[in-house]
């Protein structure tokens, strides 16, 4: 476009500073006091409230002077300037090029080579053009209006600005320095009238990449100290998407879970990792990267190099669990028991007077009242700190059905207090967006914790005290979720890993009550407590006392399942008539009716009165004192055996170099005079030494060198008080299994531990 027809007025100039130096340093002000292009008096820096989208490209015109800068105030003024070139241009992130490399842009313009930028414009011929100081020479850009000119102005300002602080902050030298120069990138973005989502993200970057590059060599070694963790939680929540949370954080994160860690001196640590695996989790495959980061955390091998990791990561998963019913939690009044949080609670304002709780069972017959008096309603639960409470509203024809019915003073566990009652009304735990994911998310993680063979004990034993808050019990979603767990505990083979479904302690309840029928978490009709049960009682060495504890607390269900045709729990219900766990009468005749009403359970009560025929014909006394079975003999030949005649005086029986195995013990547990046997050098394993512990308590010596037997079965022998004479030569014994034994069998004298760990 023409600009000769603009006249020579030759005002004082007033030049516009893009803004405060970039380092701190003054920029001279251009050379000449007069020139007849005056620049732009309008303040651009917000003063008029506009806003502008951030440029990327555009078309304008251009023109290039080429010029020593003394004579750049002639050059305008003069009655002819060279001819406008209309070009495609492009604010890429390193300099001002052209779609069409010719004429005035052949070559692209750098941005470091930009000294300065000014609006321009002529008075009697306002033109909406920009001056770009190059060296050499000027670079002028004409746009079609006003608005465009000013949306070129700030949008090169920003690009050639953040093109210097990419620049300067990738060398950093003084700390000090790059924290100023920090603050005035993240100011800058703050003031800018352009409206764009890079303008936040620019700085960002930036200091990303300089956490990627300087800071990241150094937490390689160190964890962060609190005041960057904080740091690192914000970015990794309000940008999860940004590289830096793969590339500088993930190293930072390895540390802290491989290392010794107290998170409970060092709590923004695990506040950090947990941000950091939330972050990991809004990446766009989610939940696949997350796993990828716990598989690289446990490493390639069947077993983890690194002891600390799974307690690290229970404790992150636990506190970003506890942190999803925290407002729950905080809201509680009188701190609720999870009946109230499950079953509705009453306001605060109508509770009445605390009435102590006494009754764990109810009997029919007040469930019945309760059903037909208006008089009796059950209200609400309230957990206090000390005991458990349960109002009721009540008259004094109610009173005495609640006080006859107490069977006794003790005080009710967890477990029966989340009975759901017919009189309250189901109120279900709902979370917000947020906690919903985090729960989702952290509960996944606990499930992958339980599907590696080496982490599955020792995760079975930081869950067995159920630490999470019972908001989380009480949500069907969370119980729902965690039941995967229970269900690897239940279904590994090992000991100490199905062990822990059961309670730490006597009067604590585990997740055996839990998810058993008639506990908060069971949705299944008694399936995982059926396999449960089967694989406690497969392994448990103190089956008397698990049968009795059955029998007092989950008898109702074991024979409703036994009813709907269950073989474990039709074995249940034989095992317990067959040790005499029941006393009463009507509920043996109620079992023996259970039994016989489907077909599995009839032909094993019938198999139960048959043995019971044999033992009491086996178990009259006469017969010899003292008996040896013929090397090579079989389990079978040992029955024969026995059925053949009363063995009630037998003492003393050597099956040394037998083939006999485990299977003979329920052979052996009816000679009641045995106290000498001897199993050397066969198959008797660790099945048939739990067996033989619960029932031949008055055996003084056992021979089991050259056995197959392992610790487990071995801690079965701690019950045998009257154990004088031990033979473990050659066996899997470990020393401190050695150690338990002798300290829990004071009889113990002689004792044979050759060719073990213990020796």
């Amino acid at each position: 476009m023409d600009l000769t027809s603009s006249s020579g007025g030759g005002g004082d100039p007033r030049q516009i500073e893009e803004t405060k130096p970039l380092l701190g340093g003054d920029v001279p002000a251009p050379e000449g006091t007069k020139m007849g292009a005056v620049p732009c008096r309008r303040a651009l820096l917000l003063c008029n409230g506009m806003r502008y989208k951030l440029l990327q490209e555009g078309d304008i015109q251009v023109c290039v002077i080429r010029h020593p800068r003394t004579f750049l105030s002639k050059i305008l003024t003069s009655k002819f300037l060279r001819r406008w070139e209309p070009h495609h241009l492009t604010l890429a992130d390193n300099s001002l090029a052209s779609a069409t490399p010719t004429g005035y842009m052949e070559n692209s313009v750098s941005y470091s080579a930009i000294e300065d930028v000014q609006l321009l414009s002529w008075e009697n011929a306002p033109k909406y053009c920009l001056q770009l100081t190059v060296p050499g020479g000027t670079v002028l850009l004409q746009a079609a209006n006003s608005y465009l000119r000013d949306q070129w102005f700030h949008s090169l300002q920003w690009k050639k600005k953040i093109y210097k602080y990419k620049k300067v902050l990738s060398n950093p030298s003084r700390w000090e320095v790059v924290l100023k120069e920090i603050r005035t990138l993240v100011d800058m973005a703050l003031t800018s009238p352009l409206q764009d989502d890079s303008i936040n993200q620019a700085p960002l970057e930036i200091v990303s990449k300089l956490l990627s590059e300087a800071i990241a060599p150094l937490l390689e070694n160190n964890h962060p100290p609190p005041d960057l963790c904080e740091f690192f939680c914000k970015h990794c929540r309000e940008r999860p998407r940004s590289m830096v949370v793969i590339e500088v954080f993930t190293p930072v994160v390895q540390r802290i879970l491989k290392h010794n860690m107290d998170f409970g001196k060092c709590p923004r640590l695990r506040l950090f990792t947990q941000e950091y695996i939330l972050a990991l989790n809004e990446l766009n495959a989610g939940m696949e990267v997350v796993k990828k980061f716990v598989q690289s955390m446990h490493g390639p091998t069947g077993h983890c190099p690194h002891p600390r990791v799974l307690p690290n990561l229970v404790a992150v998963c636990l506190a970003a669990i506890y942190s999803c019913y925290e407002e729950f939690i905080n809201s509680r009044d009188n701190s609720p028991s999870l009946k109230e949080i499950r079953n509705g609670c009453q306001q605060p304002c109508d509770r009445k007077p605390t009435l102590p709780l006494r009754l764990l069972h109810p009997s029919p017959d007040l469930v019945s009242q309760e059903a037909t008096l208006s008089e009796a309603r059950l209200k609400s639960v309230v957990v206090a700190s000390s005991e458990i409470h349960v109002e009721v509203e009540h008259t004094s024809t109610a009173k005495p059905a609640l006080t006859a019915s107490a069977g006794n003073d003790s005080e009710p566990n967890l477990i029966d207090c989340l009975m759901v009652s017919p009189a309250c009304s189901t109120m279900s735990i709902e979370l917000g967006p947020q906690a919903d994911r985090t729960l989702g998310c952290y509960v996944e993680i606990l499930k992958l914790l339980s599907d590696y063979d080496d982490w599955r004990p020792s995760l079975a034993s930081l869950l067995q005290p159920i630490p999470f808050p019972k908001e989380a019990l009480a949500h069907e979603k969370f119980t729902k979720e965690l039941k995967y767990v229970i269900q690897r505990f239940a279904e590994d083979p090992r000991q100490e890993v199905h062990s822990c479904l059961l309670s730490v302690r006597a009067g604590k309840d585990g997740w055996f009550q839990l998810y058993s029928p008639g506990g908060v978490a069971c949705d299944d009709d008694g399936e995982l407590f059926a396999s449960m049960v089967h694989i406690l009682m497969g392994s448990c060495y103190k089956t008397k006392k698990f049968l009795l504890s059955l029998a007092e607390n989950k008898l109702g269900p074991c024979m409703l399942l036994a009813l709907r045709g269950n073989q474990t729990m039709v074995e249940i219900l034989c095992l317990m008539l067959e040790y005499n766990i029941i006393d009463n009468n009507d509920t043996q005749l109620q079992i023996i009716s259970t039994l016989e009403s489907t077909g599995v359970g009839k032909r094993m009560y019938e198999q139960l009165c048959d043995r019971q025929r044999e033992l009491k014909e086996l178990q009259r006394k006469g017969g010899p004192t003292r008996l040896t079975l013929p090397s090579k003999s079989t389990d079978a030949d040992l029955a024969r055996l026995l059925s053949s005649g009363s063995f009630g005086n037998l003492e003393n029986l050597s099956l040394a170099f037998t083939n006999v195995t485990s299977a003979c013990a329920e052979h052996l547990i009816k000679l009641p005079s045995l106290k000498q046997l001897n199993l050397w050098s066969t198959q008797f394993g660790d099945a048939g030494l739990r067996l033989l512990s619960e029932h031949l308590t008055m055996l003084q010596v056992l021979n089991l060198c050259e056995t197959p037997v392992t610790d487990a079965g071995l801690l079965a022998l701690s019950s045998m008080k009257s154990l004088c004479s031990l033979n473990m030569n050659s066996t899997k014994l470990s020393a401190d299994t050695y150690e338990d034994l002798k300290a829990k069998l004071p009889n113990l004298k002689e004792v044979d531990v050759r060719y073990t760990e213990a020796w």
